[in-house]
């Protein structure tokens, strides 16, 4: 298997992830209490060396108790400080060989500090949920916290039989002894850490549409007394997945789930082949349906085609905006055109100094970073119509299936579907700070 490394540690979270090797699988046996908030867990990691050899390496991990710990079946030197497991194996991981790490570990699980409060790991009323972009993972497992490294993970979760466990990914069994239950759940696609979806609590599951053969399933886990809002709010979501697969290519992955939790939450959440809603998302007037679009989006755009570091975090919510855009212009809502000019009118109006291409950490969820990322795939649209464009964004899709992307890379493969050259637009969309003026339909249907 090719080792892929990157240049260094993420400019924005220096702290988090270690370049000099990757992970090749993850499986977690997590046992978790609801009641008093314990969680105890064990995980094997299959990793690879890189270019160099390890003489040490880091995981990422909050402040828990460490049990045993082993590379390689050995036991190494590690220390446990401010959330870096920093591990000095017994012997150095030959460059480019493959390794075992497994640690145990155990504590009460709370949300990491972050600039935009706390996350990860979040106790609920009753249970509890993952919601981890961009740096919450070591909230409750030990991994390599960097979107660039992609895992495959299963994940086997022991928790009081009362509780429903869903995670994304395909439920392979669900055992039942004495009072608890245990749920294995196998995501085979690869998967960046910050991505890895868990929800534990007291859910009724629906089958969203018949996906029939060939088709993507797709379910929806509710708390009861939502269960009538949802069904009306959800019902063209079946629909929205037709529409993205004619769009953007095929679905990326086996299934597809969302789950709405009791609380409510301040946006929704995507998770590799999972996406998270609160109670105000459900409002039975589909009153939330553009979010529904932009989740589902980030399936093939964010988690599909992950981005290689946060600076190029636009790539993902960017192209998840113009989805909403395009799913209203399918639906018989409001034309992409229509939302990209009440776009800019709304970025004319704000401050003019966040740069796509690097907006800075502060600035990463800023929403004019998704506003101006959904115009740029405008202008794109408009630059080389509507054939064209299709394709080049199904191409995107395709050729990066399960890999990571930079602004560089997706600006070098718009170039290669235009017949005429688009570097001073994208220059100015991308790299640039001043709005560039609202591009046109003309030659839309060209290309």
């Amino acid at each position: 298997m090719a080792v892929q490394q990157a240049a260094g540690a993420d400019p924005y979270f220096p702290e988090h992830g270690d370049p000099r090797y990757r992970v090749h699988r993850y499986e977690l046996a997590l046992d978790y209490r609801p009641g008093p908030n314990r969680l105890s867990g064990t995980a094997r990691i299959n990793a690879i060396a890189g270019r160099a050899p390890l003489t040490e390496f880091v995981l990422n991990l909050a402040d828990y108790k460490i049990g045993r710990v082993r590379v390689e079946g050995r036991q190494p030197h590690y220390t446990h400080r401010g959330g870096r497991l920093r591990l000095r194996p017994a012997k150095p991981v030959r460059a480019g060989a493959p390794f075992t790490v497994e640690v145990h570990w155990s504590g009460n699980p709370e949300p990491v500090n972050s600039p935009w409060g706390g996350l990860g790991w979040e106790e609920l009323e009753d249970g509890a949920l993952v919601a981890s972009q961009p740096i919450g993972a070591p909230s409750w497992y030990p991994c390599n916290d960097r979107p660039a490294d992609k895992a495959s993970y299963q994940l086997s979760i022991t928790t009081p039989s009362a509780y429903a466990v869903v995670a994304g990914g395909r439920l392979l069994t669900r055992t039942t002894k004495a009072s608890t239950t245990t749920w294995v759940y196998e995501q085979s696609a690869p998967t960046s850490s910050y991505l890895v979806g868990l929800v534990i609590g007291k859910y009724q599951t629906v089958l969203l549409g018949d996906p029939g053969p060939g088709g993507v399933p797709q379910h929806g886990h509710i708390p009861a007394h939502l269960l009538g809002d949802f069904s009306r709010d959800f019902a063209r979501q079946p629909q929205m997945m037709e529409v993205f697969q004619e769009l953007f290519g095929p679905y990326p992955f086996d299934e597809y789930a969302v789950v709405v939790t009791e609380e409510e939450l301040d946006v929704p959440v995507e998770a590799q082949g999972l996406s998270l809603f609160g109670a105000n998302h459900v409002d039975g007037a589909r009153g939330s349906e553009r979010l529904v679009a932009h989740e589902l989006a980030h399936q093939w755009f964010g988690n599909s085609v992950s981005i290689a570091d946060w600076r190029h975090i636009w790539l993902n919510e960017g192209f998840a905006k113009y989805a909403e855009w395009l799913w209203s212009e399918r639906s018989g809502g409001r034309t992409a055109e229509q939302l990209a000019s009440a776009a800019h009118r709304l970025l004319s109006s704000l401050p003019q100094d966040l740069r796509l291409s690097d907006p800075g950490r502060k600035s990463m969820f800023d929403d004019r970073l998704y506003e101006r990322g959904g115009l740029v795939l405008h202008a794109v649209r408009c630059a080389l119509g509507d054939i064209a464009f299709f394709r080049m964004l199904r191409g995107w899709g395709h050729l990066h299936r399960g890999g990571t992307v930079t602004t560089a890379a997706f600006t070098a493969h718009v170039a290669r579907f235009a017949t005429e050259p688009v570097d001073e637009l994208l220059q100015a969309w991308i790299h640039g700070t001043t709005l560039p003026p609202l591009p046109g339909a003309e030659g839309r249907a060209a290309g």
